[in-house]
């Protein structure tokens, strides 16, 4: 499926609308089902705000499934397969697949320590990161509380998520009247 524009999303049953959203919040088609309910959106402002709305006012149990539901960076995931492909994408925007063995190993660790300290993966926005900036930036929030680091993953997703919205809503120049 192309780009949509907010337009042709309005009109959306709600399994159609959940295929077209459901990857913006990985593995989470659930945030696009809540977001649907405020239909009509006016501009994919509107949408971006809806979707993010759904995981805000999710109770706290549901937010860290949803953070526990992204997967390790250059994690085993990764390795065999099992990313999404929105995932894959980002971590190789960031060259997360081209890590030499020592990279590789300085990241597991990381992913490793950061899971045993906080309970879930450690989010990052990896477009705004090469490997070297997110191993250091990993590094530096172990230093963190948890619900710090609760707080910095759930606006990591929100940056992830409104990359990945951008990749399926058409702009009004793209889109034009329909």
């Amino acid at each position: 499926m192309g780009k949509l524009t907010v337009r042709e999303a309005n009109r959306l049953d709600r399994e159609d609308f959940v295929r077209a959203f459901g990857s913006v919040y990985e593995r989470s088609p659930w945030v696009a089902e809540r977001a649907r309910n405020e239909r009509p959106f006016g501009s994919s402002e509107d949408l971006r705000r809806a979707l993010w709305r759904a995981v805000d006012e999710a109770p706290r149990g549901r937010q860290l499934e949803l953070i526990r539901a992204h997967p390790d960076l250059a994690g085993k995931a990764a390795v065999v397969g099992g990313l999404t492909p929105e995932s894959e994408r980002e971590q190789s925007s960031a060259g997360l697949d081209r890590l030499s063995p020592e990279e590789y190993e300085r990241f597991t660790d990381v992913n490793a320590a950061y899971r045993k300290k906080f309970g879930f993966p450690m989010i990052v926005y990896v477009r705004e990161h090469t490997k070297d900036s997110i191993l250091a930036q990993a590094e530096a929030r172990l230093a963190n509380t948890r619900e710090r680091e609760v707080e910095t993953a759930l606006e990591e997703i929100q940056k992830i998520a409104a990359s990945r919205l951008e990749d399926l809503i058409a702009s009004e120049e793209e889109g034009g009247r329909r």
